[in-house]
């Protein structure tokens, strides 16, 4: 999760996040060379005394700077639209996961499971345990099997959500009356957080969502579990 005076992004946890940080590290990469060729061009000819009268008109330097822009684009958008299929891409899930965004508050239901479903709402400052994370931590969880493909179908009843978790590179509209879909992996255990990230309402920021990953057999039995309970 993200900590104080942090720069960067969070650590991934899942492929697709790993891809996205790459794809920011190459076009930021782009960006700084770009900013520092242009800040040495506007250097040099402030503080140069020599003029040259080929610079006011030269079609080789026509050429360059309408060619030049052009391939950079290219090298951007080529591993951006890869990307955009990858995030559209849904092969076989494991598991199916209905989230629905409430004032304030989510439901999630377990499509494979009978009567497996739950609101999580935030815990409030007063209860948190040592250690846990104010406006981050929710009372239930959504559970997850480690490294097996999880599809999460996201609407909303009331109005515009959005269910995000930035760890995973997740980031879905909820809206009345429509169904959106997005999947990921988780690459490992662990907990990730993440909020609704929609202005909403007044408890906008009072939105957080858990997302736990385990072990398959770890998940099984926590299923099960709450299954006989329900």
């Amino acid at each position: 999760m993200a900590h104080p005076t942090q720069l960067g992004l969070q650590d991934a946890a899942s492929p697709l996040m790993e891809e996205l940080l790459h794809f920011h590290d190459h076009a930021l990469m782009i960006v700084i060379l770009i900013s520092t060729m242009v800040l040495y061009i506007l250097v040099a000819m402030v503080t140069a005394k020599v003029t040259d009268k080929l610079i006011l008109d030269s079609q080789e330097i026509e050429v360059i700077w309408t060619v030049l822009p052009a391939v950079v684009l290219i090298l951007i958008a080529l591993p951006s639209l890869r990307l955009l299929y990858m995030m559209d891409e849904v092969n076989s899930p494991h598991v199916t996961i209905k989230a629905i965004g409430h004032q304030w508050y989510w439901t999630y239901e377990y499509t494979d499971y009978e009567e497996l479903e739950f609101d999580a709402y935030m815990l409030p400052t007063q209860d948190l345990a040592p250690g846990q994370f104010r406006l981050l931590e929710t009372d239930h969880r959504v559970v997850v099997p480690a490294e097996s493909p999880v599809r999460i179908l996201v609407t909303a009843e009331d109005v515009l959500h959005s269910w995000t978790v930035p760890a995973l590179g997740t980031k879905v509209d909820a809206v009345p009356g429509r169904l959106n879909q997005t999947t990921f992996i988780v690459d490992r255990p662990g907990v990730f957080y993440g909020q609704c990230s929609e202005i909403c309402g007044a408890n906008h920021s009072f939105m957080p969502i858990m997302v736990e990953s385990t072990p398959l057999k770890h998940f099984e039995s926590w299923s099960t579990l709450l299954t006989e309970d329900a």
